[in-house]
C-alpha cells in the first residue's frame, strides 16, 4: 500500500538540495550512467517542487476542491480488465505501481528490491495545449537491500512530464520518471532502474492471475463515500535479470509482487499512519495485510486482508478476523523513529500464525526530494504455521507515520 499524498502529520521539511538523481544510505558517492531521457535543470526541479507544495495543499481540502477537474471516486461495481486495468487511470487523482521482491545472484548473494512509481493528478483536463502543462506530477522510489553486507539503498525521483521526463500510458503498462521504467511486453514486466553503483533490469512473469483486493471490487480505506481505492496485485511473479552493484554484473532469479492502486480520496486528517505486509509463503499461499492507524490512544483503525490459497482460491479477510501484533522495535538513528521490525500475524480462522522479521532493521527511506515521507520498507523472513503445518516465507513490510513531522 503507498501513497504519495501526506497529511500534515506525515510531511518532511523540503530538502534544500536540487536534482533528481537519488540519496544513498550506506555507501559513498559515485558515477551516475548518462540517462536516455533528458533530465530536468535545476531551476525545473525547483519548479516542480514549488508545484508539489501547492498539490499537496489541494489534496489535503475535502474531496479536493481546489482541483479544476472532477477526479472519479473508487466506488464498488467497478469493472475491471486485463491487461487494460494495468494501465494508468487518469480520471483518478492518485494511482501507484509497486514492485518489490527477492533474487539470488549467481554466487549465491540474497538481495531484496523496491521499485515503485506514483502519479499525482494536478489538472488532467487542462486545455491548455503547451506541453509544459502540468496535468500530473510523477515520483519514484528504487531501494536495494543487500543481506550479506546488511546494506540498504535508496533512490528518488520527482517530475512533471515536460519534453518526455516522466509519464504513465493510459491504454497500456508504461510508467517512467526519466531513465526508470516499468512496461508490459508480451505478457512480461520489465522493470530498470538505476542509481549511483546500482542498477536492475529484470523480467518479471506473472504465474497467477490479478487478485482484486477487497469486497465488490473495492478496498475501503474509511467509512465515507469514496474513502476506498480499486486495488489489484499480482503476487506470485517469476524473476529474472541483471542486478549492477560495485562495477559487477550479476545475473539473478527470484520472486517479484505487483500492487496497483488508484484512488481520488484524500488521506483522513485522522490517519497517524499504516502498516502494510505482502507475504509469500512456502506452501503456495500468499497474503496481504494493511492496517490504517488513527490518532490518539482511543482511535480506531481498519484492518483488511487477503488470502491467496495454494490452489489459487482468493479469500478476502476482514478485520475481526486478523490478529496484527507488532514486535520488537529499531529506531532510526536518523529519523528518530522506532519502528516494529518483528510482527505477529494471527488468522484464527485459517489456522494461520506467523512471525515476519526483518532481515535486517536499517531499511528505512527519508524521501525529502520527491514524496516528503519518512518511512520503512524492507525485505522479511517469515517463519510458523499455516492450517497446522510447519511454513517459512518472506516479503516485504511497509511501515509509515512513525517518525515525528519537521
Amino acid at each position: 500500500m503507498k501513497s504519495p499524498a501526506v497529511d500534515k502529520g506525515l510531511k518532511e521539511r523540503p530538502s534544500p538540495r536540487g536534482g533528481g538523481e537519488g540519496r544513498v544510505r550506506g555507501m559513498p558517492t559515485g558515477a551516475i550512467a548518462p540517462s536516455p531521457q533528458p533530465s530536468p535543470s535545476k531551476g525545473e526541479g525547483d519548479f516542480v517542487r514549488l508545484l508539489l507544495l501547492i498539490v499537496l495543499c489541494l489534496c489535503g481540502l475535502p474531496g479536493g476542491e481546489g482541483l479544476a477537474f472532477e477526479f472519479t471516486d473508487a466506488r464498488p461495481g467497478y469493472s475491471f480488465s486485463f491487461p487494460r486495468d494495468h494501465a494508468s487511470h487518469d480520471d483518478f487523482r492518485t494511482e501507484w505501481w509497486y514492485y518489490s521482491g527477492t533474487f539470488v545472484g549467481s554466487d549465491g548473494q540474497r538481495f531484496g528490491y523496491q521499485l515503485t512509481f506514483f502519479r499525482s493528478g494536478v489538472d488532467p483536463g487542462s486545455k491548455n495545449p503547451s506541453r509544459w502543462t502540468v496535468r500530473h506530477l510523477y515520483f519514484a522510489h528504487f531501494a536495494v537491500a543487500d543481506v550479506a553486507a546488511r546494506r540498504h539503498v535508496y533512490f528518488e525521483k520527482m517530475n512533471r512530464a515536460g519534453i518526455g521526463y516522466a509519464g504513465a500510458r493510459p491504454d497500456r503498462l508504461h510508467v517512467w520518471n526519466e531513465d526508470w521504467s516499468a512496461e508490459l511486453s508480451e505478457g512480461v514486466h520489465r522493470l530498470w532502474a538505476r542509481g549511483r553503483g546500482y542498477e536492475i533490469q529484470l523480467d518479471l512473469e506473472p504465474v497467477r492471475p490479478p487478485v482484486i483486493h477487497g469486497r465488490y471490487g473495492v478496498s475501503r480505506k474509511g467509512g465515507g463515500p469514496g474513502e476506498a481505492s480499486h486495488y489489484v496485485s499480482l503476487t506470485r511473479m517469476k524473476t529474472t535479470g541483471i542486478l549492477t552493484t560495485g562495477g559487477r554484473v550479476i545475473p539473478v532469479k527470484g520472486e517479484s509482487w505487483m500492487d496497483h492502486e488508484f484512488t481520488s480520496a484524500g488521506l483522513s486528517p485522522n490517519l497517524a499512519g499504516w502498516d502494510w505486509l505482502g507475504l509469500r509463503l512456502s506452501d503456495g499461499s500468499d497474503l496481504m495485510i494493511y492496517r490504517l492507524r488513527g490518532r490518539g490512544e482511543r482511535a480506531g483503525e481498519i484492518v483488511s486482508g487477503t488470502l491467496v490459497r495454494p490452489d489459487g482460491g482468493v479469500q478476502h479477510l476482514d478485520g475481526g478476523g486478523i490478529r496484527l501484533t507488532p514486535g520488537e522495535t529499531w529506531k532510526s538513528p536518523g529519523s528518530g523513529a522506532a519502528y516494529p521490525v518483528r510482527w505477529r500475524v494471527e488468522i484464527p480462522g485459517e489456522r494461520i500464525v506467523l512471525d515476519a522479521r526483518a532481515v535486517f532493521p536499517e531499511q528505512e527511506l527519508v524521501t525529502a526530494e520527491s514524496t516528503r515521507v519518512t518511512y520503512w520498507e524492507g525485505l522479511v523472513g517469515v517463519s510458523g504455521e499455516s492450517g497446522g503445518k510447519a511454513v517459512t516465507g518472506e516479503g516485504y513490510i511497509e511501515m509509515t507515520g512513525y517518525a515525528r513531522p519537521e
